[in-house]
């Protein structure tokens, strides 16, 4: 909606002074409309133009902060973070970011943070010469910019950036990036935070080296987790030589961390040193184990089917079965299997996949009460129970290897093989519940519009091919806001300037990184795109107005606003049919369809009865 106290409520704008004139029926609800906000058209026009003078700044007072910083944080990207926190204090950035090149990589990780302290992560492959980031990298040459488009990311504006290499001893080990409103009046202080921060990642790299000087975990004697993954790049490459395949395999005790409050972290150790003890003595002399993680023993099987894996970890629960361990008893146990390169090709997302499988595995183990196996071949992807395992997963590889859940829901989605309208239309549910599930006063949001398009396009008399496209349409219509970040999302009070701006990305995001890769979506795009244009040419992304917006989009527009004024938020109890009907009428022919509208209306009442 469009209203300022209803922050992510896009589907009510500006209703025009005409009608602000009119006695309005919600007064007592104190909802402003949004023409009130100084960025309710300005799309597209990049960051607010304040700037600060070189001499208006204390630069004692900004140095001793960042040498606390410094001195404070020992994780990288933390003391990034700080840094920009408190640069922001002092002077007026729209961005940072951070990227990091790792020697074995073939790209730079980016961790970029906002002014609405919202954190991104993107990947710049190292032989896109044309990129000017990778120019800086290469070069050692800060890089001066007024165009973000580089670092792909589409809701970032454009506005004056340094790219600065960092370079320790004339070697490049990433870039630091900033972006202000102040021509390039800064650059000297940025200069400083690259030197001492370069030095920080130099420091870290040679602990890092003093650390791993060992390949064995000293509790269990099998391979760390260090070793177990360069083992598994080596499996994964005579694999690819010799066309055969490989299961990665997850072992997980159950309970351990109980195990470790009530009787203590000593006999969790027994019990995790005992296991891999058995799993060790009962597995294939081709088979390589390692330490996966705190209470989790990763497996390598290769030249190994899917029926092969899972008869070996099967043995191996029998076997582990047999153990019994004091004030215990019998030890229950999850294990997660995944394949290459049939469940991928990429070795971060094997593993990935096999923690997938292995927390559906767990769920599975808390409802039976009996130690499961579970691989990629054995669940469906967008299943409820799948899709919350995939999110944990997803959150806990997120620090380590940037990967984004939104982003692998949108690889998911499109790499679906759609075998019927049927199909499509539990992939589509699926995908949109998890988009809702990022905002709890959200929920059905989609699944509710796509009722309300449907029975609106009923109503007028639509053919039902095209009920059926609208009715899928409106289903995805806020599939964009699965790039807006959550903290945006869920903000309980009114959006500021920049907050809103990138809130209005979301109808583009849906429209050309959802759906344009997939040509069988095409025919949906309008809706996505437009439902938030209006009648009189007031609404986003375009401008555009009246019958230059597609009809599904209009319809789609009626209905998201319906939904949107009949309920709940966290500062208002959503309105009566009543008065949600009264406020589409007093905007009909200003922000939706006049006769759209009209037809809504009389259709409302018997909606609502099925709510």
């Amino acid at each position: 909606m469009n209203f300022k106290d209803i922050k992510d409520d896009n589907s009510i704008s500006d209703i025009s002074k005409t009608a602000q004139s009119i006695s309005n029926p919600i007064d007592d609800y104190k909802i402003m409309p949004l023409n009130m906000r100084t960025s309710a058209n300005r799309l597209y026009g990049g960051y607010i133009n304040s700037q600060i003078k070189p001499d208006e700044i204390n630069y004692s007072e900004i140095i001793t902060l960042i040498n606390r910083s410094f001195n404070n944080e020992s994780d990288i990207f933390r003391l990034f973070q700080t840094i920009f926190e408190n640069l922001s204090k002092k002077i007026n950035l729209n961005f940072s970011a951070l990227g990091l090149y790792a020697p074995d990589s073939s790209y730079i990780d980016i961790r970029l943070v906002d002014k609405t302290n919202s954190f991104y992560n993107s990947k710049i492959l190292i032989n896109e010469s044309e990129n000017i980031l990778i120019q800086a990298f290469k070069n050692k040459k800060i890089i001066f910019t007024n165009d973000s488009d580089y670092l792909k990311l589409s809701y970032l504006k454009n506005s004056s950036t340094n790219i600065i290499p960092l370079v320790t001893f004339g070697e490049v080990n990433g870039v630091i990036i900033f972006s202000d409103n102040n021509s390039n009046q800064f650059i000297e202080l940025y200069k400083l935070i690259a030197n001492y921060l370069a030095m920080f990642i130099k420091n870290k790299e040679l602990l890092n080296l003093v650390d791993k000087n060992t390949d064995t975990d000293s509790l269990t004697g099998l391979s760390n987790h260090k070793k177990l993954q360069e083992d598994l790049a080596s499996e994964i490459k005579d694999c690819l030589n010799s066309d055969k395949e490989l299961a990665f395999c997850i072992f997980d005790i159950a309970n351990i961390s109980e195990i470790n409050s009530e009787l203590g972290h000593a006999k969790g150790d027994t019990i995790i040193k005992e296991v891999a003890k058995k799993i060790k003595k009962n597995v294939r002399n081709t088979d390589i184990l390692g330490r996966y993680g705190g209470d989790e023993i990763g497996i390598i099987m290769n030249d190994t089917s899917v029926d092969e894996a899972k008869y070996i970890c099967e043995y191996l629960l029998y076997n582990l079965s047999c153990t019994m361990f004091d004030d215990l008893g019998q030890l229950k146990f999850s294990c997660g299997i995944s394949m290459f390169p049939k469940s991928t090709n990429k070795q971060e997302k094997l593993t990935m996949l096999a923690e997938h499988a292995l927390y559906i595995a767990k769920s599975k183990r808390s409802q039976s009460g009996q130690s499961e196996i579970v691989s990629t071949n054995d669940y469906n992807f967008w299943d409820g129970e799948a899709l919350k395992c995939f999110a944990k997963v997803l959150t806990k590889k997120h620090a380590s290897f940037g990967f984004n859940i939104e982003e692998e829901l949108i690889n998911q989605f499109h790499s679906e093989n759609i075998v019927s309208s049927e199909h499509l239309l539990d992939v589509v549910s699926s995908l949109t519940s998890a988009i809702d599930a990022k905002d709890t006063y959200t929920k059905g949001h989609s699944a509710a519009v796509s009722r309300y398009s449907e029975a609106l396009a009923r109503a007028i008399n639509l053919p039902e091919a095209e009920t059926e496209r609208i009715k899928l349409g409106a289903m995805l219509h806020d599939v964009g806001k699965i790039g807006i970040p959550e903290n945006i999302l869920k903000k309980p009070t009114s959006l500021n300037d920049d907050e809103w701006a990138i809130m209005k990305q979301h109808p583009l995001i849906g429209a050309d990184k959802v759906l344009k890769p997939n040509k069988s979506l095409h025919d949906l795009i309008p809706m996505v795109k437009y439902h938030h244009e209006h009648i009189d040419g007031t609404g986003y992304p375009y401008g555009i107005k009246g019958d230059e917006i597609p009809l599904s989009a209009r319809i789609v527009a009626v209905a998201d606003a319906y939904h949107a004024l009949i309920s709940d938020r966290p500062y208002r109890k959503g309105l009566s049919v009543h008065k949600a009907c009264e406020i589409l009428k007093m905007g009909s022919g200003i922000q939706w369809d006049r006769e759209l509208v009209r037809k809504f209306i009389i259709i409302a009442p018997s909606l609502a009865m099925n709510i």
